[in-house]
Protein backbone atom coordinates (compact mmCIF):
# COMPACT_ATOMS: atom_id res chain seq x y z
CA UNK A 1 0.00 0.00 0.00
CA UNK A 2 0.85 3.24 -0.86
CA UNK A 3 1.55 6.32 1.81
CA UNK A 4 -1.36 6.41 4.06
CA UNK A 5 -3.49 9.52 3.58
CA UNK A 6 -6.39 8.27 6.23
CA UNK A 7 -5.36 6.59 9.38
CA UNK A 8 -8.36 5.20 11.11
CA UNK A 9 -7.74 3.08 14.77
CA UNK A 10 -9.76 1.09 16.91
CA UNK A 11 -12.83 3.63 15.70
CA UNK A 12 -15.97 2.57 17.96
CA UNK A 13 -19.72 4.08 17.47
CA UNK A 14 -22.03 3.53 19.77
CA UNK A 15 -26.00 4.22 19.86
CA UNK A 16 -28.49 4.67 22.93
CA UNK A 17 -31.64 3.07 22.18
CA UNK A 18 -34.78 2.26 25.07
CA UNK A 19 -31.89 2.95 27.64
CA UNK A 20 -29.62 0.09 25.80
CA UNK A 21 -26.34 0.81 24.34
CA UNK A 22 -25.65 -1.01 21.48
CA UNK A 23 -22.32 -1.40 19.75
CA UNK A 24 -22.45 -0.90 15.91
CA UNK A 25 -18.92 -0.03 14.93
CA UNK A 26 -16.46 -2.22 16.93
CA UNK A 27 -12.60 -1.18 17.09
CA UNK A 28 -12.09 -0.62 13.34
CA UNK A 29 -9.11 -0.14 12.05
CA UNK A 30 -7.59 0.40 8.49
CA UNK A 31 -5.47 2.82 6.45
CA UNK A 32 -6.57 4.35 3.48
CA UNK A 33 -3.38 5.16 0.76
CA UNK A 34 -2.83 7.83 -1.48
CA UNK A 35 -4.17 7.58 -4.78
CA UNK A 36 -5.76 3.90 -3.34
CA UNK A 37 -8.94 2.66 -3.89
CA UNK A 38 -10.55 0.53 -1.11
CA UNK A 39 -13.44 -1.37 -0.93
CA UNK A 40 -15.98 -1.79 1.88
CA UNK A 41 -17.99 -4.70 1.30
CA UNK A 42 -20.57 -6.19 3.91
CA UNK A 43 -24.08 -7.02 4.07
CA UNK A 44 -26.69 -4.12 4.75
CA UNK A 45 -26.34 -3.44 8.36
CA UNK A 46 -22.80 -4.32 8.43
CA UNK A 47 -21.30 -1.18 9.48
CA UNK A 48 -20.21 0.05 5.61
CA UNK A 49 -21.84 3.66 5.29
CA UNK A 50 -21.96 4.08 9.41
CA UNK A 51 -18.05 3.74 9.06
CA UNK A 52 -18.06 6.58 6.19
CA UNK A 53 -20.48 9.38 8.07
CA UNK A 54 -18.46 8.55 11.09
CA UNK A 55 -15.16 9.80 9.57
CA UNK A 56 -16.95 13.06 8.81
CA UNK A 57 -19.72 13.49 11.77
CA UNK A 58 -22.62 12.49 9.72
CA UNK A 59 -24.17 10.55 11.98
CA UNK A 60 -28.24 9.71 11.37
CA UNK A 61 -28.99 10.36 14.67
CA UNK A 62 -28.09 12.33 18.05
CA UNK A 63 -28.63 9.02 19.63
CA UNK A 64 -25.51 7.63 17.69
CA UNK A 65 -21.70 8.94 19.01
CA UNK A 66 -18.31 7.85 18.39
CA UNK A 67 -16.93 6.72 21.79
CA UNK A 68 -13.73 5.52 20.90
CA UNK A 69 -10.89 5.19 18.23
CA UNK A 70 -9.33 8.02 16.48
CA UNK A 71 -9.40 9.30 12.30
CA UNK A 72 -6.12 10.84 11.29
CA UNK A 73 -6.12 13.34 8.44
CA UNK A 74 -3.41 15.55 8.00
CA UNK A 75 -2.01 15.47 11.46
CA UNK A 76 -5.76 16.26 13.14
CA UNK A 77 -8.01 14.04 14.88
CA UNK A 78 -11.33 14.31 12.85
CA UNK A 79 -12.88 12.76 15.82
CA UNK A 80 -12.49 15.94 17.84
CA UNK A 81 -12.98 18.52 15.49
CA UNK A 82 -15.86 21.23 16.62
CA UNK A 83 -18.69 21.55 13.96
CA UNK A 84 -17.15 24.82 12.21
CA UNK A 85 -13.90 22.69 11.78
CA UNK A 86 -15.24 19.61 10.75
CA UNK A 87 -17.73 21.44 8.28
CA UNK A 88 -14.28 22.50 6.56
CA UNK A 89 -13.19 19.29 6.05
CA UNK A 90 -16.55 18.07 4.49
CA UNK A 91 -16.61 18.07 0.36
CA UNK A 92 -13.04 20.14 0.88
CA UNK A 93 -11.00 17.39 1.88
CA UNK A 94 -13.69 14.71 2.15
CA UNK A 95 -16.56 14.35 -0.40
CA UNK A 96 -19.00 11.57 -0.54
CA UNK A 97 -20.78 10.41 -3.27
CA UNK A 98 -24.64 8.80 -2.45
CA UNK A 99 -26.64 5.79 -3.59
CA UNK A 100 -29.39 7.64 -4.80
CA UNK A 101 -28.77 10.87 -6.80
CA UNK A 102 -32.23 11.96 -6.97
CA UNK A 103 -32.41 12.47 -3.14
CA UNK A 104 -29.41 14.58 -2.94
CA UNK A 105 -29.26 16.88 -5.98
CA UNK A 106 -31.86 19.84 -5.11
CA UNK A 107 -34.79 19.06 -7.99
CA UNK A 108 -35.23 23.02 -8.33
CA UNK A 109 -31.73 24.25 -8.84
CA UNK A 110 -29.83 23.93 -12.02
CA UNK A 111 -27.25 20.95 -12.28
CA UNK A 112 -24.12 23.73 -12.94
CA UNK A 113 -25.10 25.97 -9.63
CA UNK A 114 -25.09 23.33 -7.78
CA UNK A 115 -21.61 22.10 -8.73
CA UNK A 116 -20.46 26.06 -8.79
CA UNK A 117 -21.89 26.48 -5.09
CA UNK A 118 -19.24 24.27 -3.92
CA UNK A 119 -16.55 26.06 -6.09
CA UNK A 120 -17.67 29.44 -4.58
CA UNK A 121 -18.12 28.33 -0.81
CA UNK A 122 -14.70 26.05 -0.21
CA UNK A 123 -12.67 27.56 -2.81
CA UNK A 124 -14.00 31.91 -2.95
CA UNK A 125 -13.79 31.90 -6.30
CA UNK A 126 -16.63 34.89 -8.33
CA UNK A 127 -19.68 33.54 -10.06
CA UNK A 128 -17.78 34.02 -13.36
CA UNK A 129 -14.69 31.47 -12.60
CA UNK A 130 -16.82 29.14 -10.36
CA UNK A 131 -19.18 28.33 -13.44
CA UNK A 132 -16.48 28.23 -16.06
CA UNK A 133 -14.88 25.33 -13.37
CA UNK A 134 -17.57 24.06 -13.02
CA UNK A 135 -18.69 23.11 -16.80
CA UNK A 136 -14.88 21.87 -17.03
CA UNK A 137 -15.55 19.74 -14.16
CA UNK A 138 -19.20 18.21 -15.95
CA UNK A 139 -16.64 17.78 -18.92
CA UNK A 140 -14.52 15.51 -16.77
CA UNK A 141 -17.51 13.07 -15.17
CA UNK A 142 -18.74 12.49 -18.84
CA UNK A 143 -21.54 15.71 -20.20
CA UNK A 144 -21.53 15.71 -23.51
CA UNK A 145 -22.32 19.28 -24.15
CA UNK A 146 -21.61 20.66 -20.57
CA UNK A 147 -21.85 24.13 -21.45
CA UNK A 148 -25.70 23.64 -22.50
CA UNK A 149 -26.45 21.02 -19.86
CA UNK A 150 -25.17 23.16 -17.12
CA UNK A 151 -28.65 24.51 -17.04
CA UNK A 152 -30.52 21.47 -16.87
CA UNK A 153 -32.32 20.51 -13.76
CA UNK A 154 -31.92 16.78 -12.10
CA UNK A 155 -35.14 15.72 -13.63
CA UNK A 156 -34.01 16.25 -17.03
CA UNK A 157 -31.10 13.48 -17.03
CA UNK A 158 -31.40 9.86 -16.74
CA UNK A 159 -30.43 7.65 -13.39
CA UNK A 160 -26.71 7.33 -15.13
CA UNK A 161 -26.15 11.13 -15.65
CA UNK A 162 -28.07 12.50 -12.22
CA UNK A 163 -25.00 9.74 -10.55
CA UNK A 164 -22.22 11.88 -13.07
CA UNK A 165 -23.50 15.12 -11.74
CA UNK A 166 -23.42 13.86 -8.08
CA UNK A 167 -19.71 12.76 -9.02
CA UNK A 168 -19.33 16.54 -9.83
CA UNK A 169 -20.90 17.92 -6.96
CA UNK A 170 -18.41 15.71 -5.02
CA UNK A 171 -15.16 16.71 -7.05
CA UNK A 172 -16.04 20.48 -7.04
CA UNK A 173 -14.63 21.20 -4.09
CA UNK A 174 -11.18 19.59 -5.06
CA UNK A 175 -11.26 16.82 -2.27
CA UNK A 176 -8.13 14.48 -1.56
CA UNK A 177 -10.47 11.42 -1.01
CA UNK A 178 -13.83 10.35 -2.31
CA UNK A 179 -16.45 8.38 -0.20
CA UNK A 180 -18.44 6.40 -3.04
CA UNK A 181 -21.51 4.72 -1.11
CA UNK A 182 -23.38 2.29 -3.33
CA UNK A 183 -23.21 4.99 -6.01
CA UNK A 184 -23.83 1.87 -8.97
CA UNK A 185 -26.66 -0.61 -7.32
CA UNK A 186 -29.54 1.14 -8.59
CA UNK A 187 -28.14 1.19 -12.16
CA UNK A 188 -28.26 -0.88 -15.14
CA UNK A 189 -25.12 -2.91 -15.61
CA UNK A 190 -24.10 -1.12 -18.52
CA UNK A 191 -24.35 2.15 -17.11
CA UNK A 192 -22.93 0.60 -13.61
CA UNK A 193 -19.57 -0.18 -15.98
CA UNK A 194 -19.19 3.40 -16.34
CA UNK A 195 -19.72 4.78 -13.41
CA UNK A 196 -16.79 2.59 -12.25
CA UNK A 197 -14.26 3.47 -14.99
CA UNK A 198 -15.06 6.98 -14.53
CA UNK A 199 -14.22 7.00 -10.92
CA UNK A 200 -11.27 4.64 -11.63
CA UNK A 201 -10.27 7.49 -14.43
CA UNK A 202 -10.93 10.21 -11.93
CA UNK A 203 -8.51 8.19 -9.64
CA UNK A 204 -5.89 8.41 -12.01
CA UNK A 205 -6.33 11.89 -13.30
CA UNK A 206 -6.48 13.69 -10.27
CA UNK A 207 -4.43 11.40 -7.74
CA UNK A 208 -8.13 10.67 -5.57
CA UNK A 209 -7.92 8.08 -2.69
CA UNK A 210 -11.53 6.72 -2.71
CA UNK A 211 -13.53 4.41 -0.35
CA UNK A 212 -15.63 2.03 -2.21
CA UNK A 213 -18.88 1.08 -0.52
CA UNK A 214 -20.59 -1.92 -2.15
CA UNK A 215 -21.88 -5.43 -1.08
CA UNK A 216 -21.02 -6.71 -4.30
CA UNK A 217 -17.40 -8.58 -4.56
CA UNK A 218 -17.46 -8.35 -8.61
CA UNK A 219 -17.64 -4.44 -8.39
CA UNK A 220 -14.32 -4.28 -6.17
CA UNK A 221 -12.69 -6.92 -8.09
CA UNK A 222 -13.12 -4.96 -11.13
CA UNK A 223 -11.99 -1.91 -9.81
CA UNK A 224 -10.41 -1.41 -6.08
CA UNK A 225 -6.62 -2.42 -5.13
CA UNK A 226 -7.70 -3.51 -1.35
CA UNK A 227 -10.66 -5.08 0.20
CA UNK A 228 -11.95 -4.54 3.65
CA UNK A 229 -14.67 -6.87 4.62
CA UNK A 230 -17.30 -6.13 7.33
CA UNK A 231 -20.27 -7.77 9.02
CA UNK A 232 -21.80 -6.32 12.62
CA UNK A 233 -20.01 -3.22 12.56
CA UNK A 234 -16.53 -5.23 12.91
CA UNK A 235 -13.68 -5.84 10.54
CA UNK A 236 -13.48 -9.23 9.65
CA UNK A 237 -10.99 -9.71 6.76
CA UNK A 238 -8.73 -6.98 4.65
CA UNK A 239 -5.87 -7.43 2.39
CA UNK A 240 -4.88 -6.60 -1.58
CA UNK A 241 -7.86 -7.76 -3.55
CA UNK A 242 -6.58 -10.91 -4.86
CA UNK A 243 -5.56 -12.07 -1.66
CA UNK A 244 -8.61 -11.49 -0.42
CA UNK A 245 -10.74 -13.20 -3.64
CA UNK A 246 -7.91 -15.63 -4.01
CA UNK A 247 -7.58 -17.04 -0.28
CA UNK A 248 -10.10 -15.60 1.88
CA UNK A 249 -9.36 -16.39 4.95
CA UNK A 250 -13.10 -15.75 6.70
CA UNK A 251 -16.08 -18.03 6.62
CA UNK A 252 -18.42 -14.77 5.95
CA UNK A 253 -15.86 -13.88 3.03
CA UNK A 254 -16.05 -17.28 1.58
CA UNK A 255 -20.13 -17.22 1.83
CA UNK A 256 -20.00 -14.01 -0.08
CA UNK A 257 -17.92 -15.20 -2.71
CA UNK A 258 -20.05 -18.63 -3.22
CA UNK A 259 -23.39 -16.23 -3.17
CA UNK A 260 -21.58 -13.82 -6.33
CA UNK A 261 -23.91 -14.43 -9.37
CA UNK A 262 -21.23 -13.87 -11.74
CA UNK A 263 -19.36 -17.08 -10.09
CA UNK A 264 -18.54 -20.34 -12.60
CA UNK A 265 -20.76 -23.32 -12.13
CA UNK A 266 -19.32 -24.75 -8.87
CA UNK A 267 -20.78 -21.71 -7.31
CA UNK A 268 -23.65 -21.47 -5.08
CA UNK A 269 -26.00 -20.66 -7.63
CA UNK A 270 -25.32 -23.75 -10.14
CA UNK A 271 -27.39 -23.47 -13.10
CA UNK A 272 -29.59 -26.22 -12.65
CA UNK A 273 -32.34 -26.23 -15.81
CA UNK A 274 -35.88 -27.86 -14.83
CA UNK A 275 -36.68 -29.95 -17.43
CA UNK A 276 -39.55 -27.99 -20.04
CA UNK A 277 -42.29 -30.03 -21.54
CA UNK A 278 -40.94 -30.82 -25.07
CA UNK A 279 -44.77 -30.43 -26.81
CA UNK A 280 -47.09 -28.95 -24.39
CA UNK A 281 -50.53 -28.46 -25.67
CA UNK A 282 -50.70 -24.87 -25.32
CA UNK A 283 -48.74 -22.63 -24.42
CA UNK A 284 -49.66 -20.72 -20.87
CA UNK A 285 -49.28 -17.17 -22.04
CA UNK A 286 -49.21 -16.02 -26.28
CA UNK A 287 -48.35 -11.82 -26.89
CA UNK A 288 -48.60 -11.36 -30.81
CA UNK A 289 -47.05 -8.12 -31.96
CA UNK A 290 -48.05 -6.06 -28.76
CA UNK A 291 -47.60 -2.53 -28.70
CA UNK A 292 -48.17 0.05 -25.73
CA UNK A 293 -47.78 3.54 -26.30
CA UNK A 294 -48.01 6.07 -23.79
CA UNK A 295 -48.34 10.35 -24.71
CA UNK A 296 -45.20 12.71 -24.08
CA UNK A 297 -46.28 14.97 -21.42
CA UNK A 298 -45.75 18.50 -23.22
CA UNK A 299 -45.23 17.65 -26.84
CA UNK A 300 -47.89 18.05 -28.78
CA UNK A 301 -48.38 17.99 -33.37
CA UNK A 302 -48.76 21.16 -34.95
CA UNK A 303 -52.05 20.59 -35.97
CA UNK A 304 -53.15 19.64 -32.33
CA UNK A 305 -53.18 16.10 -30.19
CA UNK A 306 -50.54 14.20 -28.12
CA UNK A 307 -47.13 12.93 -29.24
CA UNK A 308 -46.97 8.51 -28.19
CA UNK A 309 -44.10 7.19 -27.63
CA UNK A 310 -44.18 2.91 -28.10
CA UNK A 311 -42.91 1.97 -24.49
CA UNK A 312 -43.87 -1.50 -25.96
CA UNK A 313 -43.22 -2.20 -29.60
CA UNK A 314 -44.42 -5.06 -32.01
CA UNK A 315 -43.07 -7.62 -29.09
CA UNK A 316 -43.72 -11.58 -29.50
CA UNK A 317 -43.61 -14.16 -26.95
CA UNK A 318 -44.98 -17.47 -26.36
CA UNK A 319 -44.02 -19.04 -23.02
CA UNK A 320 -45.19 -22.46 -22.29
CA UNK A 321 -46.64 -24.41 -18.71
CA UNK A 322 -43.24 -24.71 -16.49
CA UNK A 323 -40.94 -22.82 -18.17
CA UNK A 324 -38.52 -19.62 -16.88
CA UNK A 325 -38.22 -16.98 -18.78
CA UNK A 326 -36.08 -14.30 -17.86
CA UNK A 327 -36.54 -10.86 -19.86
CA UNK A 328 -34.15 -8.65 -19.52
CA UNK A 329 -32.72 -5.00 -20.22
CA UNK A 330 -31.85 -1.33 -19.19
CA UNK A 331 -34.12 0.92 -17.48
CA UNK A 332 -36.84 1.86 -20.40
CA UNK A 333 -36.26 -1.28 -22.43
CA UNK A 334 -40.22 -1.52 -21.67
CA UNK A 335 -39.43 -4.57 -19.10
CA UNK A 336 -41.84 -3.26 -16.89
CA UNK A 337 -44.26 -1.85 -19.03
CA UNK A 338 -44.83 -5.37 -20.62
CA UNK A 339 -45.59 -7.23 -17.58
CA UNK A 340 -47.88 -4.53 -16.52
CA UNK A 341 -49.89 -5.25 -20.27
CA UNK A 342 -49.73 -8.86 -19.42
CA UNK A 343 -51.49 -8.53 -15.91
CA UNK A 344 -54.16 -6.33 -17.69
CA UNK A 345 -53.07 -3.15 -15.72
CA UNK A 346 -51.58 -1.27 -18.66
CA UNK A 347 -54.34 -0.78 -21.93
CA UNK A 348 -53.17 -2.15 -25.39
CA UNK A 349 -52.65 0.05 -27.94
CA UNK A 350 -52.54 -2.69 -30.59
CA UNK A 351 -51.69 -6.68 -30.86
CA UNK A 352 -53.05 -9.64 -28.54
CA UNK A 353 -52.32 -11.17 -25.60
CA UNK A 354 -53.53 -14.60 -24.55
CA UNK A 355 -53.47 -16.09 -21.41
CA UNK A 356 -54.56 -19.28 -21.03
CA UNK A 357 -56.33 -19.38 -24.40
CA UNK A 358 -58.30 -16.09 -23.86
CA UNK A 359 -57.63 -12.97 -25.54
CA UNK A 360 -57.25 -10.18 -23.18
CA UNK A 361 -58.01 -7.68 -26.37
CA UNK A 362 -61.14 -9.48 -27.33
CA UNK A 363 -62.46 -11.06 -24.09
CA UNK A 364 -60.92 -8.74 -21.67
CA UNK A 365 -63.44 -9.37 -19.04
CA UNK A 366 -63.31 -13.32 -18.88
CA UNK A 367 -59.21 -12.75 -19.57
CA UNK A 368 -58.88 -10.32 -16.28
CA UNK A 369 -60.86 -12.54 -14.15
CA UNK A 370 -58.37 -15.64 -15.02
CA UNK A 371 -55.02 -13.38 -14.73
CA UNK A 372 -56.92 -12.40 -11.12
CA UNK A 373 -56.82 -15.42 -10.07
CA UNK A 374 -54.45 -17.36 -11.44
CA UNK A 375 -51.08 -14.69 -12.32
CA UNK A 376 -49.44 -12.78 -9.21
CA UNK A 377 -46.86 -9.99 -9.12
CA UNK A 378 -43.39 -9.63 -7.10
CA UNK A 379 -42.10 -6.57 -6.91
CA UNK A 380 -38.86 -4.72 -6.77
CA UNK A 381 -39.27 -3.40 -3.04
CA UNK A 382 -39.98 -4.85 -1.13
CA UNK A 383 -40.86 -2.49 1.60
CA UNK A 384 -43.03 -0.36 -0.66
CA UNK A 385 -45.12 -3.49 -2.16
CA UNK A 386 -46.41 -4.51 1.25
CA UNK A 387 -49.29 -2.60 3.60
CA UNK A 388 -47.57 -1.30 6.63
CA UNK A 389 -50.47 -1.13 8.82
CA UNK A 390 -51.09 -4.82 8.14
CA UNK A 391 -49.87 -7.70 9.64
CA UNK A 392 -48.13 -10.23 7.77
CA UNK A 393 -50.50 -12.62 8.50
CA UNK A 394 -53.97 -10.02 7.90
CA UNK A 395 -52.16 -9.10 4.44
CA UNK A 396 -51.72 -12.89 3.63
CA UNK A 397 -55.62 -13.73 4.99
CA UNK A 398 -56.76 -10.89 2.76
CA UNK A 399 -56.03 -12.36 -0.30
CA UNK A 400 -57.18 -15.95 0.47
CA UNK A 401 -60.21 -13.91 1.66
CA UNK A 402 -60.53 -12.26 -1.94
CA UNK A 403 -59.44 -15.36 -4.40
CA UNK A 404 -62.17 -17.37 -2.34
CA UNK A 405 -60.03 -20.60 -2.98
CA UNK A 406 -59.75 -21.99 0.50
CA UNK A 407 -62.75 -22.44 3.55
CA UNK A 408 -62.52 -19.07 5.62
CA UNK A 409 -62.03 -21.77 8.58
CA UNK A 410 -58.62 -22.74 6.81
CA UNK A 411 -57.25 -19.75 6.46
CA UNK A 412 -55.45 -19.24 9.36
CA UNK A 413 -53.98 -22.90 8.56
CA UNK A 414 -53.08 -21.71 4.91
CA UNK A 415 -51.62 -19.08 5.70
CA UNK A 416 -49.08 -20.97 7.72
CA UNK A 417 -48.13 -23.10 5.09
CA UNK A 418 -47.42 -20.30 3.15
CA UNK A 419 -45.12 -18.77 5.62
CA UNK A 420 -43.37 -22.41 5.37
CA UNK A 421 -43.07 -22.51 1.50
CA UNK A 422 -41.38 -18.83 1.49
CA UNK A 423 -38.89 -20.31 4.86
CA UNK A 424 -40.69 -17.67 7.42
CA UNK A 425 -41.25 -18.87 11.02
CA UNK A 426 -44.81 -18.92 11.72
CA UNK A 427 -44.32 -15.64 13.87
CA UNK A 428 -44.07 -14.11 11.32
CA UNK A 429 -47.70 -13.59 10.67
CA UNK A 430 -47.93 -11.14 13.42
CA UNK A 431 -45.16 -9.13 12.18
CA UNK A 432 -45.20 -5.78 10.43
CA UNK A 433 -42.66 -4.74 7.51
CA UNK A 434 -40.88 -2.55 9.02
CA UNK A 435 -39.42 -4.91 12.12
CA UNK A 436 -38.49 -6.84 8.70
CA UNK A 437 -35.30 -7.50 6.66
CA UNK A 438 -35.32 -6.61 3.44
CA UNK A 439 -34.93 -10.14 1.95
CA UNK A 440 -37.94 -11.30 4.98
CA UNK A 441 -40.07 -8.59 3.43
CA UNK A 442 -39.15 -9.98 -0.33
CA UNK A 443 -40.08 -13.37 0.83
CA UNK A 444 -43.61 -11.99 2.70
CA UNK A 445 -44.38 -11.26 -1.30
CA UNK A 446 -43.69 -14.16 -2.63
CA UNK A 447 -45.80 -15.53 0.27
CA UNK A 448 -48.57 -13.26 -0.90
CA UNK A 449 -47.99 -14.10 -4.82
CA UNK A 450 -48.61 -17.42 -4.05
CA UNK A 451 -51.46 -16.98 -1.72
CA UNK A 452 -53.62 -16.58 -4.99
CA UNK A 453 -52.31 -20.21 -6.15
CA UNK A 454 -51.04 -18.85 -9.56
CA UNK A 455 -50.21 -20.93 -12.78
CA UNK A 456 -47.77 -17.40 -13.33
CA UNK A 457 -45.69 -15.47 -11.34
CA UNK A 458 -44.02 -12.06 -13.02
CA UNK A 459 -40.95 -11.02 -10.39
CA UNK A 460 -40.05 -7.86 -11.36
CA UNK A 461 -36.66 -6.86 -10.64
CA UNK A 462 -37.38 -8.77 -7.51
CA UNK A 463 -33.84 -8.85 -6.30
CA UNK A 464 -32.15 -5.89 -7.39
CA UNK A 465 -32.33 -4.25 -4.00
CA UNK A 466 -31.01 -7.02 -1.92
CA UNK A 467 -27.59 -8.09 -0.86
CA UNK A 468 -25.88 -10.93 -2.87
CA UNK A 469 -26.22 -13.47 -0.05
CA UNK A 470 -29.85 -12.60 0.23
CA UNK A 471 -30.71 -13.18 -3.39
CA UNK A 472 -28.92 -16.15 -3.35
CA UNK A 473 -31.65 -17.30 -1.07
CA UNK A 474 -33.97 -16.07 -3.18
CA UNK A 475 -33.30 -17.04 -6.44
CA UNK A 476 -32.46 -20.57 -4.51
CA UNK A 477 -36.23 -20.08 -3.10
CA UNK A 478 -37.98 -19.95 -6.56
CA UNK A 479 -35.63 -22.57 -8.11
CA UNK A 480 -37.70 -24.69 -5.66
CA UNK A 481 -41.15 -23.27 -5.87
CA UNK A 482 -41.06 -23.67 -9.50
CA UNK A 483 -40.11 -27.09 -9.20
CA UNK A 484 -42.65 -28.38 -6.21
CA UNK A 485 -45.70 -26.08 -7.70
CA UNK A 486 -44.76 -26.61 -11.51
CA UNK A 487 -45.35 -22.80 -11.51
CA UNK A 488 -44.60 -20.78 -14.95
CA UNK A 489 -42.15 -17.93 -13.90
CA UNK A 490 -41.49 -14.12 -15.96
CA UNK A 491 -38.27 -13.07 -14.48
CA UNK A 492 -37.86 -9.62 -15.14
CA UNK A 493 -33.85 -8.19 -14.50
CA UNK A 494 -31.07 -6.34 -15.96
CA UNK A 495 -28.57 -8.42 -14.60
CA UNK A 496 -27.90 -11.19 -16.88
CA UNK A 497 -26.10 -13.06 -14.12
CA UNK A 498 -28.94 -14.09 -12.20
CA UNK A 499 -30.83 -14.64 -15.37
CA UNK A 500 -28.27 -17.26 -16.30
CA UNK A 501 -28.32 -19.12 -12.95
CA UNK A 502 -32.32 -19.43 -12.57
CA UNK A 503 -34.26 -19.42 -16.26
CA UNK A 504 -34.41 -21.49 -19.13
CA UNK A 505 -34.46 -19.22 -21.89
CA UNK A 506 -33.89 -15.20 -21.82
CA UNK A 507 -35.73 -12.34 -24.06
CA UNK A 508 -33.23 -9.47 -24.72
CA UNK A 509 -35.70 -6.34 -24.44
CA UNK A 510 -33.84 -2.64 -26.03
CA UNK A 511 -35.95 0.62 -26.76
CA UNK A 512 -39.77 -1.44 -26.67
CA UNK A 513 -38.30 -4.46 -28.89
CA UNK A 514 -36.96 -7.54 -28.63
CA UNK A 515 -33.37 -7.79 -30.15
CA UNK A 516 -32.41 -11.62 -29.41
CA UNK A 517 -34.55 -14.46 -27.45
CA UNK A 518 -33.19 -18.14 -27.16
CA UNK A 519 -31.91 -20.83 -24.89
CA UNK A 520 -29.47 -18.99 -21.62
CA UNK A 521 -26.83 -21.37 -22.50
CA UNK A 522 -27.19 -20.35 -26.50
CA UNK A 523 -27.17 -16.44 -25.76
CA UNK A 524 -24.57 -16.60 -23.19
CA UNK A 525 -22.31 -18.34 -25.14
CA UNK A 526 -23.07 -16.34 -28.73
CA UNK A 527 -24.82 -13.44 -28.32
CA UNK A 528 -25.98 -12.02 -31.88
CA UNK A 529 -27.05 -8.67 -30.54
CA UNK A 530 -24.43 -5.84 -29.96
CA UNK A 531 -26.89 -4.92 -26.70
CA UNK A 532 -26.37 -8.47 -25.50
CA UNK A 533 -22.77 -8.47 -25.88
CA UNK A 534 -22.58 -5.55 -23.90
CA UNK A 535 -24.76 -6.60 -21.28
CA UNK A 536 -22.99 -9.60 -20.79
CA UNK A 537 -19.52 -8.03 -20.73
CA UNK A 538 -21.03 -5.41 -17.92
CA UNK A 539 -21.55 -8.22 -15.12
CA UNK A 540 -18.93 -7.66 -13.21
CA UNK A 541 -16.46 -10.46 -12.21
CA UNK A 542 -14.88 -11.70 -8.74
CA UNK A 543 -11.97 -12.60 -11.24
CA UNK A 544 -9.68 -9.07 -10.63
CA UNK A 545 -7.19 -10.01 -13.71
CA UNK A 546 -10.79 -9.64 -16.21
CA UNK A 547 -10.77 -6.43 -17.28
CA UNK A 548 -13.94 -3.95 -16.90
CA UNK A 549 -16.62 -4.84 -19.28
CA UNK A 550 -14.61 -7.75 -20.67
CA UNK A 551 -12.33 -4.99 -22.22
CA UNK A 552 -15.35 -3.93 -24.16
CA UNK A 553 -14.41 -0.07 -24.64
CA UNK A 554 -17.51 1.20 -21.86
CA UNK A 555 -17.07 4.36 -24.21
CA UNK A 556 -18.07 1.96 -27.36
CA UNK A 557 -21.21 1.40 -25.50
CA UNK A 558 -23.54 3.56 -26.47
CA UNK A 559 -22.78 3.66 -30.07
CA UNK A 560 -22.55 -0.18 -29.91
CA UNK A 561 -26.12 0.41 -29.21
CA UNK A 562 -27.49 2.18 -32.26
CA UNK A 563 -25.57 0.22 -34.70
Amino acid sequence: MSEPILSIRDLTVNALLDGETRTLIDAVSFDLGRGEILGLVGESGSGKSMICRALVQLLPSKAITITGGSVMLGGRDLTMLDEDAIRKVRGAEIGMVFQNPTSHLDPVMRIGDQIAEGIRYHQRKSRSDAKAMAIDILAQVGFPDPQRQYDNYPHEFSGGMRQRAMIAVALSCNPEILIADEPTTALDVTIQAQILKLLMDLRDARGLSIILITHDLGIVAQTCDRIAVLRHGQLLELGDKRQVLGAPQHPYTVSLLKSHPSMPEEGVLPSIKTAVPVSPALPLLEIDDLVVRFPTPGLSLFKGGKVHVAAVNGVSLRVIPGETVGIVGESGSGKSTLARAILGLTPLSSGHISFDGLDLAQQRRQALAKIRTQAAMVFQDPYNALNPRMSIGAMLAEVLAVQNKVPADRIPARVHELLDLVGLEREFATRRPQSMSGGQCQRAGIARALAVDPKLIIADECVAALDVTIQAQIIDLFRDLKSAMNLTLLFIAHDLAIVRNLCDRVVVMYRGQIVEEGRCEDVFARPQHAYTAALIAAIPDIDPDKPLMGGLSVEAVPHLLTA
